[in-house]
């Protein structure tokens, strides 16, 4: 459930109607200085709004972000053990040096014995 809303902000956050409302909140709060007692207030409101707001994406991206470097992984890894596969095939000609690219294919991509989801 965590996962659908993280993409579900990512996808709003990262399209121009979330720039606009972020555009938005500040010209709404710059005169409202003339509202509020002092300068400090003013100032205090915009900094804790940004400060949660930022806090909370930071957040909802990395999630985001992480799931997305493990789908890549995930594909790398398919990728390689694919090439690797095909190189055995190809081992009867040469298998020294197809065992060592191999070895080497898997280590340039990280193929990781064990894959997460």
């Amino acid at each position: 459930m965590f996962d659908k809303f993280a993409t579900s902000a990512s996808r709003l956050t990262s399209r121009a109607v979330f720039f606009g409302f972020c555009v938005l909140l500040v010209l709404l709060w710059a005169p409202s200085f003339l509202i509020l007692d002092s300068v400090d207030t003013w100032q205090l409101v915009i900094n804790t709004i940004t400060t949660i707001v930022t806090f909370l994406l930071v957040a909802l991206l990395q999630n985001t972000q992480r799931r997305s470097d493990d789908a890549v992984q995930h594909k790398l890894n398919a990728i390689a053990d694919a090439l690797a596969d095909l190189m055995d095939s190809e081992a009867g000609n040469e298998p020294r040096d197809l065992q060592k690219d191999r070895r080497d294919l898997i280590n340039a991509v990280g193929l990781e014995e064990r894959t997460g989801s």
